[in-house]
């Protein structure tokens, strides 16, 4: 067999890396093709699927290497506390792109325009997976599938579409923006097939992004605050669009 650490050097240069025992738990849950996985303590690593994750311990058990504690700061830049890595192959742009156009879609899709922070572009991901969500699209330079983007995703990039398209790549269906000057979302039901689209923080929706907008949508907010958390409006639309 391989040394796992020899497969870890061949899969490196394409691979996702799946950064602790939450991210890799949640790839094996959705369907990720993990070549390697390794940890520093195997059977504390089991123990700990058995009693958080028990549907994949099996696997586990089948695919992690045991490796000195000098081995794995090798493999990854920052020490995970669980002291678990892996590598998942990336699911191809054509199938992301098969599944954001499939029609009809029964729920949301969101998207990113030209995002600046690559946390909160993991924590939305994160949410829009939980939520079921038909895919996440960022727009810009900011690539969704960024190391530290999948670390604040916690290896839910594989449980929902994620990709980088332009605005004029975007798939068909209502653009339901927020931005101050829209209207009370509350007011508003938001369809199943809605892309529902985010600017940065800092300079809002780009001028491409709000020329394609079909409705502007705002969320309550107390006077005088200026802005919510990019993730905190995702969740706050996302749930208004689940309750409805």
């Amino acid at each position: 067999m391989t040394d796992p650490l020899d497969r870890w050097a061949q899969q490196a240069g394409s691979a996702v890396l799946l950064d602790g025992f939450h991210a890799l738990k949640h790839a094996l849950r959705f369907g990720a093709e993990v070549p390697v996985a390794v940890t520093t303590d195997r059977e504390a690593t089991l123990a700990l699927a058995a009693d958080l994750a028990p549907d994949v311990r099996d696997a586990l058990a089948a695919l992690l290497t045991e490796v000195t504690a000098e081995s794995y700061a090798k493999l990854v830049a920052r020490a995970h506390p669980t002291g678990v890595a892996a590598l998942a192959v990336r699911p191809s742009r054509e199938a992301n792109l098969r599944a954001l156009a499939r029609v009809p879609r029964t729920a949301p899709i969101v998207v990113l325009d030209e995002p600046r922070n690559l946390g909160n572009a993991g924590a939305v991901i994160r949410l829009a997976a939980g939520f079921g969500a038909t895919g996440v699209i960022t727009t810009g330079t900011l690539d969704p599938w960024h190391p530290t983007v999948v670390r604040g995703g916690a290896g839910l990039h594989f449980a929902t579409a994620v990709e980088r398209l332009t605005v004029a790549e975007l798939p068909q269906g209502p653009v339901y923006a927020l931005d101050p000057e829209g209207e009370d979302v509350r007011g508003t039901k938001l369809p199943d097939d809605a892309i529902l689209a985010f600017g940065s923080e800092r300079t809002g929706l780009s001028a491409e992004l709000r020329a394609r907008t079909d409705h502007l949508l705002r969320l309550p907010m107390r006077p005088q605050v200026s802005s919510y958390n990019l993730a905190t409006s995702v969740a706050m639309t996302l749930y208004h669009w689940s309750a409805l």
